[in-house]
């Protein structure tokens, strides 16, 4: 069976590791969010719906 042969795809795969670990993943982590996330709170308890037919 070809598809058990790693010796092709063992290196694509260290290789796509590689680029993925040391340049991009920096490079996404170095991005700040615009929007800091904020508790929110609720100040009013919601009405309970009036259903007509009741």
């Amino acid at each position: 069976m070809p598809q058990l042969n790693p010796n092709p795809w063992f290196s694509t795969m260290i290789l796509t590791w590689l680029i993925f670990s040391l340049l991009i993943q920096p490079k996404l982590l170095s991005f700040t969010p615009t929007n800091n996330p904020t508790n929110k709170t609720v100040t009013t308890k919601p009405s309970p719906w009036t259903w007509p037919w009741t």
